[in-house]
């Protein structure tokens, strides 16, 4: 009698555990982009008397104005964020998350004429002001890459036209070496940055898919390829945050979201790459690599530091989403072992210990130039819901349910 009721006990943990894990990680992803849209608000506000404006048609002239909700602005980080929540929005077959987005181009593309009016009037402290500027990868990279899923479904002339504009400067207006690897102009001239390949990778490869021209596939196999040769650690099989061109050096760190936007750069492309690339095999190999030594980091409590390498330094997790994103999407698609699995799930429950109960994401390093000394990383504060861990985390969650139904099924 005893047997035969363990043998049932068994087979009823067996049939719920599954299903336990896949509503715990609905759950906690679904609290993230749900905080953010219940924070987010359409409209502009005075700094000086914080008189609330609906839409700019109703500013008064020369009326210092700011968004009312960060997540509506012209950012990269919202860019990273709009295509999490898309991926979330198909993941769980709910459309208020696509429409969310959809919801904010529109809000911006409604009063883009009123402040680019101001913006050419030598006004360049004004909301969206990131969309008029285009003198680096950040202004265009990852906003647009959202943009062109929004467009796939709506549509809308300028949208494409602002596409166009972000295809033109990524091939013809960034900086690059000789060889065709985009670097940046500062801190120093053609500096190649780990962060540039995640804000033109994904674009490139989405407008190949797009487009049907190769030529952008082309440019972002040969950035992975190149970021690759310039970055990578041999010894350490971690990436270096950047590369100085003036002095053929290194940068002195091995960051944490740095190595986190290359991951993810690579698994962007490799989802929209045609299947017969000529060097997709290389390109596959390059993840792997990165993957076995990012896993060789990883914490006891699943999480990476914010220099990978140094122990000392805090437990980061922008990064950590963003490792947890790559490595998931990587098993999920059949490009590397499902041995690699576990490193995935025990980096997701370490994210899940650094969310609160509303649904935000403690210990995120705010945003982060190169510097020239280990001090500077070790130092950078780490916030509460800093924008840089919302998109990762929702593309991370997106996939640990998408395994779970893989189990579950």
């Amino acid at each position: 009698m005893n047997t035969l009721i363990l043998i049932l006990l068994l087979s009823f943990t067996a049939q719920i555990t599954p299903n336990h894990h896949l509503e715990k990680d609905k759950k906690a992803v679904e609290k993230v982009a749900d905080h953010i849209i219940a924070n987010t608000s359409h409209g502009f506000m005075s700094p000086k008397t914080d008189q609330v404006f609906a839409s700019s048609g109703n500013i008064p002239a020369k009326v210092p104005i700011k968004l009312i909700s960060p997540y509506t602005g012209w950012k990269y980080w919202n860019g990273v964020m709009y295509m999490g929540m898309i991926a979330l929005g198909k993941t769980l077959n709910d459309p208020k998350y696509l429409q969310y987005v959809s919801h904010n181009f529109d809000f911006i593309y409604n009063n883009l004429d009123h402040f680019k009016h101001q913006f050419n009037s030598g006004i360049h402290n004004v909301p969206f002001s990131q969309f008029y500027e285009f003198h680096a990868l950040d202004n265009c990279g990852a906003m647009d890459a959202s943009l062109i899923q929004i467009y796939n479904q709506d549509h809308k002339p300028e949208y494409r036209k602002t596409i166009n504009r972000a295809a033109d400067y990524i091939s013809h207006g960034q900086k690059r070496l000789q060889n065709g690897t985009l670097v940046r102009d500062h801190p120093f001239k053609m500096t190649l940055w780990g962060d540039d390949l995640y804000m033109s990778v994904p674009f490139l490869a989405r407008m190949g898919k797009l487009t049907g021209n190769m030529k952008y596939f082309d440019d972002a196999a040969h950035q992975v390829i190149e970021f690759h040769h310039y970055l990578y650690d041999k010894k350490e099989q971690i990436y270096y945050h950047g590369w100085f061109s003036d002095e053929h050096a290194h940068s002195v760190a091995h960051w944490g979201r740095a190595n986190g936007w290359i991951m993810m750069a690579q698994v962007e492309l490799l989802r929209y790459l045609p299947k017969n690339y000529p060097k997709r095999d290389t390109l596959l190999s390059i993840l792997r690599q990165q993957i076995r030594g990012i896993a060789r980091y990883q914490s006891k409590s699943g999480l990476w530091h914010q220099l990978i390498d140094k122990r000392d330094s805090y437990l980061e997790t922008s990064c950590s989403a963003m490792f947890v994103y790559g490595i998931a999407k990587a098993v999920n698609e059949g490009w590397v072992d499902s041995r690699y699995f576990p490193v995935a799930l025990q980096g997701w429950k370490g994210l899940l210990t650094k969310e609160t109960a509303d649904g935000q994401i403690k210990d995120v390093c705010v945003g982060t130039g190169i510097g020239d000394n280990l001090n500077f990383y070790y130092t950078r504060p780490k916030r509460l819901n800093n924008p840089h861990v919302l998109g990762a985390f929702l593309l991370a969650g997106s996939e640990m349910i998408k395994h779970d139904e893989q189990v579950n099924n």
